[in-house]
């Protein structure tokens, strides 16, 4: 059912608008054609991934049928029937080497099939005195970081602390004593003969260097000379594997590269979704026993490997919008579900404070994250309709908003004063009052209050409270951090003014100062503008200006995904006050910041962070499948298909395509408890025309609204189930319908392209 939606707060016009009538479930979208979206899934089709290439160039010594390791247990004809060999005669020779590649960033436990091994000289008698044959594993996520040792290896967080894991593999490549008999060897964390013959087992890689050489401390074990046969090297998925069969949600459009990183951020965190076990998390004291074999979202698949509530404000909203089932909770949704219920039974009783993490035994000083705990515990509710996740955590939120953070305000300006000796997301070493901060708490504080309201039972009180203080704290950014000289914010107030950083202007205080409500239109307008010019490079936005080169070296040049996110969203949704600045400002900075990580050899996993010049910011250590820089997922679904919750659980939503940047049309499904909501919209020629097809499941209502400058509607009639009359609300370049759901609904303007094919 379409009805108008009135409001005598708004000018009245009229368009073109079709309403197809509400049809039967059971006769929509019944073709049998493979869905397009389909050839976008990223995860591998089995839990056992094969390489996909033997990249020659790196091949060294004497390898013998390298591409044997293509195929099936040496039986297929890709090499098959006979295993691959390494051979080196003596510790004097060349050793033998070869690189696989699994063609996309993969992550688990290697297996390699051994057909057997020969010790010592391959040219003279064999003694077993020379020790196994002995193999060295190196790992990376890209070439240029690729060497004699892996990129990133767990050793190279461990040894920190009494109690905690001991460094393995200093080395930084993971031992094998290759046994002359036939079996299979399985990459798990430990050592073959007591401290010696270790690897650290689990890995996020693309490559793999296998390598005949022995370490000389796991003597007399192994021998860099000999003769290794293999039959096949695997990978044992770890993770959540996204299958066909586990979309309930999916995004399309015009552009394949958008669809691309849309499906390419999912694949991301289902890298970072596992399991988490004592033996492939973070070594520095994270193996929480309140954790231990449950699904979790980890930070990233190589490293830190522990679930961080910061990075569920963006990885929790992909694993929504991708894998959340309209009857169920699959793990994907369970494992955001079991970090906010871990950390909030974490929670320290002396203050508040919610910890990010399990690392340090819960103890990791973060001031921002314990925001980012009410914030991903907004948009869990939002998505998925738990509202008891609201009674069941409601002291623990009181206690985040009513104890810690008033304990850290300075009265006299409103703002937040970051205690000494803690950090933030990026470890910025900015004391004083951040805009970041208090504009996050603004966000925090308004969100607390919607999920107040939702509950009820004698809230009110609360809803006030924290409404009221949100409007003092965000008087206070602008009164206290508001530069009319660029017209942007301050990243923070400087006590001393000679303190290091003080002119500098950040990416996050800005764009959370637009989402939270701090910054007016004017404000918003003029902060994007000048984030536009001072921080733009051709790999995304830096996080800093120049002046934030102060705080740290390469800040100016930083680009993290996580932060620009939000940025990204605060251009939608302000759009329409210019279009540089707007849609089209949005979806150029998407494409300048994935579509750079997609053109790189990673094959499209999502970054940690940008350094100068488009580098991986931290150099191998970087992440490069990292779940908080997947927000192309959610401003995609959110944004440019336009669906949003705006009640728990989708029983209310709003459907606001911001089409722009030279699309089309765009497609999906985002999975709601009720079922999937359907969207389709697309623009006539010359960008003439709009139409929007709705399907939303039974038992919800919501809004539909038609992007549309007052030139496209003006003086145009309004058809409502071919009848003359209906009118919508026009505000703010949309005009808006009230819809129930419970079948499809095809809106658009001029009539001739509104008669369109529906979903």
């Amino acid at each position: 059912m379409l009805t108008p939606t009135f409001s005598t707060a708004v000018i009245w016009l009229t368009i073109h608008a079709l309403v197809v009538a509400q049809t039967d479930d059971d006769n929509h979208n019944s073709t049998t054609t493979t869905p397009s979206w389909h050839q976008y899934v990223r995860a591998p089709a089995s839990s056992t991934v094969r390489p996909k290439a033997v990249l020659m160039q790196f091949m060294r010594g004497d390898v013998r049928n390298p591409t044997g390791l293509l195929a099936a247990s040496g039986n297929d004809d890709d090499g098959g029937g006979s295993p691959t060999i390494l051979r080196r005669e003596t510790s004097t020779r060349e050793n033998a080497s070869l690189v696989l590649d699994f063609g996309q960033n993969v992550v688990g436990l290697l297996a390699v099939e051994f057909a057997g091994s020969v010790n010592g000289s391959v040219n003279g008698s064999a003694s077993g005195s020379d020790g196994f044959p002995g193999l060295r594993l190196a790992f990376s996520e890209a070439l240029e970081f690729l060497g004699e040792r892996s990129d990133f290896t767990r050793s190279d967080n461990a040894g920190q602390g009494a109690g905690n894991p001991p460094v393995l593999v200093p080395s930084g490549t993971d031992q094998i004593a290759v046994k002359n008999e036939p079996y299979t060897w399985l990459n798990q964390w430990g050592c073959e003969y007591g401290s010696q013959v270790c690897s650290d087992g689990l890995h996020g890689f693309r490559y793999v260097k296998i390598s005949l050489d022995a370490l000389p401390a796991d003597a007399p074990y192994t021998s860099s000379a000999g003769e290794v046969s293999i039959n096949a090297v695997t990978l044992r998925w770890s993770g959540f594997r996204g299958t066909l069969d586990s979309y309930t949600g999916w995004f399309e459009c015009s552009d394949a590269a958008l669809t691309h990183w849309w499906f390419d951020g999912v694949y991301t965190t289902e890298m970072c979704t596992d399991v988490f076990r004592a033996n492939d998390t973070d070594p520095r004291s994270a193996a929480s026993p309140s954790l231990l074999n449950q699904w979790v979202v980890h930070d990233g698949a190589k490293r830190d490997r522990d679930p961080y509530v910061g990075d569920l404000a963006v990885a929790g909203l992909t694993s929504y919008l991708s894998h959340g089932s309209p009857t169920t909770i699959s793990s994907s949704i369970s494992a955001v579900r079991t970090v906010l219920d871990d950390l909030a039974a974490h929670q320290r009783a002396a203050d508040g404070w919610i910890p990010p993490a399990s690392i340090q035994d819960y103890a990791l000083p973060l001031f921002d994250y314990p925001l980012w705990w009410v914030v991903a515990g907004s948009d869990y509710v939002m998505y998925s309709g738990n509202v008891s996740f609201i009674e069941t955590h409601y002291a623990a939120l009181v206690g985040v908003l009513d104890a810690y953070y008033p304990a850290h305000m300075d009265n006299k300006t409103g703002l937040l004063v970051r205690p000494d000796g803690y950090g933030d997301y990026a470890f910025v070493p900015r004391e004083g009052s951040a805009a970041y901060y208090s504009a996050l708490y603004v966000l925090a504080l308004r969100r607390a209050a919607d999920l107040a309201g939702f509950v009820g039972g004698g809230r009110d009180v609360d809803v006030r409270r924290w409404k009221a203080r949100a409007d003092r704290v965000a008087r206070g950014v602008v009164d206290g951090l508001w530069d009319p000289a660029v017209g942007a914010f301050f990243d923070r107030k400087c006590d001393d003014g000679a303190a290091a950083g003080c002119e500098a202007h950040a990416q996050d205080g800005n764009s959370l100062a637009i989402l939270s409500g701090v910054a007016n239109a004017t404000l918003a307008a003029s902060a994007l503008a000048y984030m536009s010019s001072a921080m733009g490079r051709f790999y995304g936005n830096a996080f800093y200006d120049a002046a934030g080169e102060a705080l740290g070296a390469g800040f100016a040049d930083r680009v993290y995904p996580f932060i620009s996110y939000f940025e990204i969203a605060a251009r939608f949704e302000t759009a329409g006050v210019n279009a540089v600045d707007g849609v089209d400002g949005a979806l150029d900075q998407i494409r300048r910041t994935w579509g750079w990580m997609a053109a790189n050899e990673t094959a499209g996993t999502h970054w940690e962070g940008i350094g100068a010049g488009g580098s991986k910011y931290e150099g191998g250590f970087t992440s490069l499948a990292h779940g908080w820089s997947t927000g192309v997922v959610p401003l995609l679904s959110t944004y440019v298909l336009g669906v949003k919750p705006v009640k728990p659980g989708f029983r209310e939503w709003a459907v606001r395509p911001r089409p722009g940047g030279g699309l089309t049309w765009a497609q999906g499904e985002v999975p709601t408890p009720f079922g999937s909501l359907k969207v389709r919209w697309d623009r006539g020629t010359n960008g003439e025309g709009f139409v929007v097809t709705v399907r939303a499941p039974g038992g919800t209502n919501g809004t539909v609204s038609l992007p549309a400058a007052e030139g496209d509607v003006e003086g145009g009639v309004v058809w409502a189930d071919g009848s003359f009359g209906v009118q919508g609300k026009v505000m703010g370049g949309f005009v808006e319908f009230a819809v129930e759901g419970g079948g499809e609904v095809l809106v658009g303007y001029p009539r001739t392209l509104a008669g369109e094919d529906a979903l």
